[in-house]
């Protein structure tokens, strides 16, 4: 009896069949191809991948960039006089984008990995080239509306730098299974060469990236000072509307040390607290003076200011999205708030023995009360019944004729100019706090206060550097953060990366050399072969007259061992 076995039995590949699928379209056998891939799928692969790098940091830039989100909105309506929350969809748009290049970049790698060709749907580059431009306008248009916030990264690598760091090593070690299946063989390229040199630049890089971190929090447990102390920012306005009573009393209750106010002169001297120049975003000037909405405010007299309702905007615009953990008693108090003024709110900190910090802006020198709101302020001070050590103001002007007042300044100046001013006092901006400087300040008893920290890294960051207080729109968020988020010795972090190098150097030499026997034993000496490249089309055809030939063997060789001719033979 002739037996028959089939020439080639195919298995179903489903996972190769997902990642070709997905990736290019190809869900057949025969669609697929273990050939190198071209130039330009390789080019369509360095843009997916430069895509990729560039939407991460986009992505960790908005993460770290939460702590000033009202103030990228508040930017923006400046630019524009119209309030939206313009993070919302940047924050939608981030995630899906990054979702979906982190896919195709996980089946580019998983191609490789497979022997598979790069073949990129057109879908896909379609995709990958707008996700691209649509990060680079987007790059262009936050260095144009709000360039300062460039320097939180800098910041915030001062606490996320050990972490990246570890994720770094970690993946870095991982590529090392495509790069050692890529150059150990025994036909290498100048490509190949190139390949492993950049490779082993990149794996030292990162093996040595602790050497350039400056990290506060690395330290020495016993030498970290005590807690900084948290200034209400405005008072509490993630919890009530900014300058206004409700929401310096919500920062009271959440134990605020200080309170921030922001003090403008109306054009009868009567201070009164208010941070933009305009009444539109924060009081519903558009419906009782809708001719003189886009006035400075200013220019108001107090009666008129009085009148307007500075609560109503929280309730609809919902600035920091907690409108919806407010009471419907804390609603209905929002809901007829009027504009503060400062006499109120020095009254209340002198009610609770806290102390103020005053932004004062001068009025415009075409003001009626340009030249006397220096006097106006002093007076009101003194009117509230706080003591005057309490009471720190900016500008740092009119030094000569302030008596028992402490005066700040947010400009960044050295130990020499500080001296010869007489300043004792700096309010700094997060990005330009450095942790050398905050040093030096403090050495030389120069207090610093930090503005503005709403996330707990950049408190605890702060915190570890020693800073005395900080500035804060959420009291109720910094208030639950009892000791920094982490801190550990130089010795500990030491041994950490030490000890992380070393493992990631063992795993990379032993996939190496893996890589390097396994390609001898299945190479050398072997004929080399591609089931995956064999189609029917092209086995050979023999002739007509050496089929009839076989066929009459067969049919012989059946009837000589007895079986029955109806039996059916096949080739």
């Amino acid at each position: 009896m002739v037996k028959h076995q089939p020439l080639q039995v195919y298995e179903k590949q489903v996972f190769i069949s997902f990642v070709t699928g997905f990736y290019g379209c190809r869900w057949k056998r025969y669609q697929r191809s273990q050939d190198n891939s071209s130039r330009w799928e390789c080019t369509w692969f360095i843009i997916l991948c430069s895509s990729f790098f560039l939407l991460l940091f986009w992505a960790y830039f908005w993460l770290v960039a939460q702590n000033d989100f009202n103030e990228f909105n508040w930017s923006v309506y400046n630019r524009y006089g119209e309030w939206r929350d313009e993070t919302i969809p940047i924050i939608v748009c981030t995630i899906v984008g990054f979702s979906y290049l982190t896919f195709l970049t996980i089946l580019a790698i998983f191609h490789i990995s497979l022997g598979q060709q790069l073949n990129l749907h057109s879908f896909h580059k379609i995709g990958v080239l707008a996700t691209l431009l649509t990060i680079i306008s987007g790059v262009i248009t936050v260095d144009d509306i709000w360039g300062d916030e460039w320097g939180i990264l800098h910041v915030s690598l001062q606490s996320t730098a050990p972490f990246l760091h570890t994720g770094a090593l970690a993946s870095v070690t991982a590529i090392s299974w495509l790069v050692a299946g890529c150059v150990v063989r025994r036909e290498r390229s100048k490509f190949h060469v190139i390949l492993i040199l950049i490779y082993a630049i990149i794996l030292l890089a990162v093996y040595l990236a602790p050497l350039t971190f400056t990290c506060p929090c690395i330290m020495d447990h016993h030498s970290l000072k005590s807690r900084p102390e948290i200034i209400g920012r405005r008072g509490a306005p993630m919890l009530a509307p900014e300058n206004t009573m409700a929401s310096f009393n919500r920062a009271m209750q959440h134990r605020a040390s200080s309170l921030e106010a922001d003090v403008t002169i109306s054009a009868d001297g009567v201070p009164f607290l208010m941070r933009d120049h305009t009444l539109r975003r924060t009081t519903d000037v558009s419906k009782v003076f809708p001719a003189r909405q886009f006035d400075d405010s200013s220019f108001f007299n107090w009666t008129e200011i009085r009148s307007l309702n500075a609560g109503q905007w929280f309730l609809e615009s919902d600035p920091y999205w907690t409108v919806e953990t407010l009471t419907v008693k804390d609603r209905s108090r929002i809901r007829n708030q009027t504009v503060c003024s400062l006499v109120e709110m020095l009254r209340l900190a002198a009610r609770a023995n806290s102390s103020a910090l005053l932004n004062i802006r001068i009025p415009p020198p075409e003001h009626p009360r340009y030249r006397s709101w220096f006097m106006d302020t002093l007076w009101t001070v003194q009117k509230a019944g706080i003591s005057l050590k309490r009471v720190t103001w900016m500008p740092d002007s009119d030094r000569g004729r302030v008596r028992g007042l402490q005066q700040t300044t947010n400009e960044r100046l050295s130990i020499e100019d500080l001296g010869q001013r007489g300043i004792t006092s700096l309010t700094l901006h997060y990005s330009k706090a450095s942790h050398k400087d905050i040093q030096e300040y403090l050495a030389n008893n120069v207090s610093v206060t930090v503005y503005p920290v709403n996330e707990p890294w950049l408190y605890s960051i702060l915190w570890c550097s020693g800073v005395p207080s900080v500035s804060s729109d959420a009291p109720q968020v910094l208030q639950k953060v009892p000791y920094p988020i982490w801190l550990m010795s130089q010795n500990t972090y030491n041994f950490i990366w030490i000890t992380a190098d070393l493992v990631s150097l063992a795993i990379v030499t032993g996939i190496f050399y893996f890589k390097n026997n396994r390609w001898r034993m299945q190479h050398i000496g072997k004929p080399s072969y591609n089931p995956e490249q064999i189609m029917l089309s092209a086995v050979a055809r023999q002739s007509s007259r050496d089929v009839n030939i076989m066929k009459e063997k067969l049919i012989f060789s059946e009837l000589d061992n007895g079986l029955s001719s109806s039996e059916e033979l096949s080739l």
